[in-house]
């Protein structure tokens, strides 16, 4: 079991266990009224439970992943090694001397790595869904079927960024069991999650949709269903059904104290699996188009800043040079509205939408820019295989002492210019332009917007900041008003924040 730790000690585990997607709408809830007895009610929905348990579970299989064995010298697998004060009783020894001989002429293997996890068949041809995790790197992958039947897999496909894998066996009288839609599901559905948890056997649990659209820092592309659905190790891989007997998840991680059930767990929706898996199989990797552009959520204090409601659309915070988004002439500021005909919720949802669409195809984009709505033509590329704006951060370096610094009491912080041997000083790029913050007063309302030493600000509401001049202007533009709004840059990328005043 793979465990990424979170703040307040929260476990985020990657469990064992393999699971396609697929979402649908369950079954409508009936109007129980008092005339209709509790009893006949509950029986119903285990009625529902169990036909749609024993229809998935011909098409739920258990995987099993081996390494290979290597050869290793004797001496790493002998009791005894040269230093060892009994090494001459074995040599001399003629009770140990031809034992030893034997032993020393024979060929050691190490010991085999094993993992465990779950499975479905999507495909009568023998196709399975799983969780790339379970398979990725395995030399042998093992798949025993429900009915106790074991094949080798082959051709194994992975996407490590969305953790989706393909495996393929050449099985006879397969089920496939289907798919649903994901985006049909709501937070309070029942569901159903299948797998083999601790490699005791297959199993089903049941559980509501408890949350959409979570991402908790699993993987680069995230977009999970959240669900209190019993899920444990061994269950990575294996489906999350609705009450319709549809796959609308893949069971993938739990957020856990104890390394084991606590109430809480994710799964890939279907609607994405089933881009992915497509992908593997029709391509053998992932196509992925990209954008170039670093993007933030609108929050409450954004809202108010940019007028507009939280959560509708998504913020520029960084624009890539020679990318979609340099070329269509977008912005640091504008607002992404809807993109490809889709309305855009967020990062993830804007992420989602754009990673889909056909590379060298032209889509209309709706921006916000400066309170009025503008369009753009982009055309999309296929995104780098080494995509990625994350750096880690660095503080600021001793050597900003003696440089020009200007107090700007309003703010409560100090700045200075940022010459290129500062910002290589602090692990920027050239191109990066602005004034670095070199302290912040405690307790200040800029320490509560998350001003930081080592900061670049970029930009003071519309105003770009590339000198101190253009920084003062900034400021005095905003005197006049409750907050100052501020793009600034650390080493993971640029951000919107607000500085209540």
């Amino acid at each position: 079991m793979k465990a990424l730790t979170a703040n307040r000690n929260w476990m985020f585990a990657i469990i064992g266990s393999a699971c396609l997607v697929g979402a649908a709408v369950g079954v409508a809830q009936k109007d129980v009224s008092s005339d209709v007895p509790v009893a006949a009610s509950a029986t119903e929905l285990s009625s529902i439970f169990r036909d749609v348990s024993k229809r998935a579970m011909p098409s739920i299989v258990s995987i099993e992943t081996v390494s290979k064995t290597s050869q290793v010298s004797n001496q790493q697998m002998m009791p005894f090694g040269d230093d060892s004060p009994f090494k001459d009783l074995f040599e001399n020894d003629p009770r140990f001397k031809d034992m030893f001989k034997q032993y020393q002429n024979q060929p050691r293997r190490a010991p085999r790595k094993m993992g465990t996890g779950s499975g479905f068949i999507i495909n009568k041809s023998g196709l399975i869904m799983t969780n790339s995790h379970v398979v990725n790197g395995a030399d042998v992958v093992k798949v025993t079927l429900n009915d106790g039947r074991e094949f080798t897999a082959s051709d194994i496909k992975t996407d490590p960024r969305s953790d989706v894998a393909v495996i393929k066996i050449d099985a006879p009288d397969l089920v496939a069991i289907p798919l649903g839609d994901s985006s049909k599901m709501e937070i309070g559905d029942w569901v159903l999650a299948i797998g083999n948890p601790f490699g005791i056997g297959m199993s089903v649990t049941n559980g509501i949709i408890s949350a959409k659209s979570r991402g908790p820092g699993i993987n680069d592309r995230e977009d999970y269903l959240q669900t209190d659905a019993a899920i444990n190790p061994g269950n990575s891989g294996g489906p999350l059904l609705n009450l319709r007997g549809e796959v609308i998840g893949i069971n993938t991680a739990i957020s856990s104290r104890s390394g084991g059930y606590d109430g809480v767990g994710f799964a890939i929706p279907v609607n994405m699996a089933r881009w992915v898996s497509g992908q593997l199989i029709d391509h053998g990797m992932v196509k992925r188009s990209f954008l170039g552009v670093g993007i933030q959520p609108i929050s409450n204090d954004l809202s108010k800043s940019f007028d507009i409601k939280v959560g509708q659309g998504a913020i520029i915070t960084q624009v890539m040079e020679d990318s979609p988004a340099d070329k269509a002439e977008l912005k640091t500021g504008d607002i992404i509205l809807n993109f490809a005909g889709k309305d855009v919720s967020g990062p993830r949802n804007l992420q989602g939408i754009v990673e889909q669409l056909s590379v060298g195809k032209s889509y209309t984009m709706e921006l916000l820019r400066d309170g009025k709505r503008v369009h753009k033509q982009v055309t999309m590329q296929e995104m780098p295989k080494s995509f990625s704006v994350a750096k880690n951060e660095s503080p600021l370096e001793d050597s900003s002492k003696g440089k020009q610094k200007t107090s700007v009491n309003d703010l409560k912080i100090e700045v200075q210019p940022l010459t290129k041997e500062l910002a290589n000083q602090l692990g920027y790029s050239d191109d990066v332009n602005g004034v670095v913050i070199t302290s912040v007063e405690p307790g200040s309302a800029a320490e509560e917007a998350g001003l930081m030493k080592g900061m670049i600000i970029e930009k003071i509401g519309t105003t770009e900041v590339t000198t101190m001049d253009q920084f003062n202007l900034g400021l005095k533009e905003a005197k006049e008003k409750d907050r100052v709004l501020l793009l600034v840059r650390n080493h993971s990328g640029a951000r919107f924040v607000v500085v209540q005043k």
